[in-house]
Order: structure tokens, then sequence, then C-alpha cells
């Protein structure tokens, strides 16, 4: 469960180092997103030959939560950091790889691009 103005580390290689959450679809009614959502976010520190460059507006998808997510089955997962993926408005990772694991439960919300690049699927 992030909150606007929530810091995360950027888990791609897209050049941005920290993200910072200024905006969630449905932002009106919702007040948290978690783990396989897009927000929008803008980097605060970025590499000078990254894709993204400092104070740039993008859109991100979160992978992992601090905050514990409820499976299906009664189980719980829980990250040690919050970490989001810079992508395109259809979700398409900009990065060409991506570390650290990721959630299995963006698998069943479409990001399979993102699966299919992630280190582990936990």
């Amino acid at each position: 469960m992030l909150l606007r103005r929530s810091v995360l580390a950027a888990a791609d290689n897209s050049g941005a180092r920290n993200l910072v959450i200024i905006g969630m679809p449905g932002m009106s009614h919702k007040k948290f997103a978690g783990i396989g959502e897009i927000v929008t976010c803008v980097v605060r520190g970025a590499s000078p030959t990254g894709q993204v460059k400092d104070h740039q507006i993008v859109k991100a998808v979160i992978v992992r939560t601090r905050k514990e997510t409820r499976r299906p089955d009664g189980s719980y997962i829980r990250f040690s950091d919050n970490a989001a993926v810079v992508c395109d408005e259809k979700g398409i990772p900009l990065a060409t790889r991506i570390f650290g694991p990721v959630a299995q439960e963006l698998k069943n919300k479409g990001f399979t691009k993102i699966i299919s690049m992630a280190q582990e699927v936990i």
C-alpha cells in the first residue's frame, strides 16, 4: 500500500535511481496503490547516460512493496523494499533488464513482459 509522495527504488536499468509517486489512476476514489498498478512518478536522481532524466514525469508499474499482500491461497507475500519499473502507457518496460525479485501477481494483471525479464518471480 503506497500513498502519494512515497519513494520507490527503480528496479530496472532505465537510468532512474528513485521514483516518487505523484498520482494514481482513480486518485479521487483510491488512496493506496499496490503491486501491479501503474502510477505516475517523477524521477529523483538519474544517471546521466540513462533513458530517463532527472525530474522527468514517467509511468511506472509497482513490482515490490514492503506492506504484505494476501494471495488467494491465504498466504502473504512481503518484500524488503518498495520498487517499481519505468514503463510506457501500456505497461511495456522501457528498460532491458529488471533487477531483484518481482511478485507473481504481475502475471495475473497482464505484465508478462516484466515477468519474462525478471531475475526471480516470487
